[in-house]
């Protein structure tokens, strides 16, 4: 039985059908809790003893840089799957991951840059972490690359996944990078094994926007996912029916295939 439904959520026709039920609640739960998240850590929490408000962009830059690193090992994982079940929902999953991935990992270079110049007197440093998320934006920026080079699907799909799973050695680095050498970073503020350091009236505002963040991930994600089912599905008869495609509607027929 655990085989069976493995497999049946592998299946597109499967997750495409019962993802429409999960986006309503999604988009109202992510939207609600970067609302509440940014009006309380703008509007409400303190000043930051030495940064001021200045610090304030953490309600932005830490939680994506979270989702830039756990994103990542989303892509890599479906990369696996696909490589080794065969799953073609699973390809697709980590093409429509891969830009979702850059998106986050530039915010998270960019609100660094912003934080940077009043923190440290400069926008960038190539210090371990910087340079590594560096790395990490191009190693997403690489898989979109090779999904895209190859005449055949099924080769651009395995080879993104293979750079992806190689990439997966950078994000330790990323985050060890602070303890393993000299860096302008300071050290890990979250920590799950340790109480953190961050006082809660600017704890909790930025626990709800990284939980917001992971939601508005999830919803960004499956849209993506359920647009990438109907471009790699259009020749199958559910897609077709779907659409409102019969056998001698040539028109439809030309809709379902966007790349056609």
């Amino acid at each position: 039985m655990a085989w069976q439904w493995f497999y049946r959520l592998g299946s597109p026709r499967w997750f495409y059908q019962n993802s429409s039920a999960w986006l309503p609640w999604l988009a109202v739960g992510s939207i609600a809790l970067l609302l509440v998240g940014t009006v309380w850590g703008l509007g409400f929490a303190p000043q930051d003893a030495k940064q001021g408000n200045s610090y304030r962009i953490i309600y932005i830059h830490v939680p994506a840089a979270f989702l830039a690193l756990a994103g990542y090992y989303i892509m890599a994982i479906c990369g696996a799957i696909g490589l080794i079940w065969k799953m073609k929902l699973s390809f697709m999953v980590m093409r429509a991951a891969a830009p979702i991935g850059a998106a986050l990992t530039f915010i998270a270079l960019f609100t660094g840059a912003v934080w940077g110049k009043p923190t440290w007197g400069t926008y960038w440093v190539w210090d371990a972490r910087i340079t590594s998320m560096l790395i990490l934006f191009f190693l997403y920026i690489g898989v979109i690359a090779l999904s895209g080079a190859f005449s055949s699907e099924q080769s651009g799909d395995k080879a993104s996944a293979l750079l992806a799973l190689v990439g997966t050695v950078n994000i330790p680095i990323i985050y060890k990078s602070v303890d393993w050498w000299f860096t302008l970073h300071q050290p890990a503020t979250l920590k799950l094994t340790e109480s953190s350091t961050i006082d809660p009236s600017m704890f909790y505002p930025l626990i709800t926007m990284i939980i917001g963040f992971y939601v508005f991930y999830a919803w960004v994600l499956t849209l993506h996912t359920r647009s990438l089912v109907l471009q790699r599905e259009w020749r199958t008869q559910w897609v077709r029916e779907l659409l409102g495609a019969g056998p001698g509607n040539k028109t439809a027929s030309n809709t379902a295939n966007p790349t056609r």
